[in-house]
């Protein structure tokens, strides 16, 4: 090559490139991939490795060959076990060419595929319809304080119309007013106990993760728990569909 290696230009210290997770590499690695030097649009494993080592232009000391091609390797599997890169041909395949695939082509930049990492921490098909919309988009945007805030929202939505209630009514009040003793979205077949926790679980669960984000900066920074939080509004929205159907 006649060039020195972009892997070791965009990861300059090899020690860096080491403390990455298999995912942030592969990132990097399809990053170049989609770039516009045509030298890096199909590569194989040993494509890097000479890149990086091999080559008059190569960009790490030797010592860290054997480190960087096992951390390349798991990269590169990530690669292919997300179907980012695919076969180059059938017959260049098999000797281990790949290429980026139609879903790999369209994370072209860091943006695109942080969003498509935070897209697999929360798997649209596993929330509610009324959360896989705005919802979803807002946590792919890392806006979890907004993202939090809008599914319990829609908790709140949805048991006010389940319920058939007015908008003067809302937060813990109408959770308990729905669910309580004689609401209109009391499991009748559930033993009491049980009733009076279904009714604590949507009255805690309105009056901690939504009534305070209403009126001050909780700051939800992290994705994990942004994730945790949607869930638990999804599985809500779900025992509201089943108390709207009996």
């Amino acid at each position: 090559m006649n060039h020195k290696s972009e892997l070791a230009e965009l990861i300059p210290d090899p020690e860096v490139l080491l403390s990455l997770e298999p995912e942030q590499l592969a990132g990097r690695l399809l990053q170049i991939m989609n770039g516009e030097n045509r030298n890096y649009h199909t590569a194989t494993i040993s494509h890097w490795d000479s890149d990086l080592f091999d080559s008059p232009y190569a960009g790490y000391d030797r010592k860290y060959k054997e480190q960087v091609f096992d951390a390349i390797a798991e990269a590169w599997g990530w690669l292919e076990s997300q179907g980012l890169i695919v076969w180059m041909d059938a017959s260049n395949g098999k000797n281990g060419w790949r290429k980026p695939s139609r879903r790999g082509a369209k994370l072209a930049n860091e943006v695109e595929f942080k969003k498509y990492l935070h897209g697999r921490a929360l798997p649209r098909e596993f929330l509610h319809p009324s959360l896989s919309e705005n919802v979803w988009i807002m946590f792919l945007s890392g806006e979890y304080d907004t993202a939090v805030f809008q599914a319990f929202k829609q908790v709140e939505v949805a048991v006010r119309r389940a319920g058939k209630f007015g908008d003067e009514k809302y937060g813990v009040t109408l959770m308990r007013d729905a669910f309580g003793e004689g609401g209109p979205l009391v499991d009748k077949d559930a033993i009491k106990s049980e009733r009076e926790a279904l009714t604590h679980l949507f009255a805690g669960a309105l009056g901690y993760y939504k009534n305070p984000q209403s009126h001050r900066d909780v700051g939800i920074t992290e994705p994990a728990e942004a994730r945790e939080l949607i869930l638990l509004a999804s599985h809500l929205l779900r025992i509201v569909d089943v108390r709207m159907a009996n």
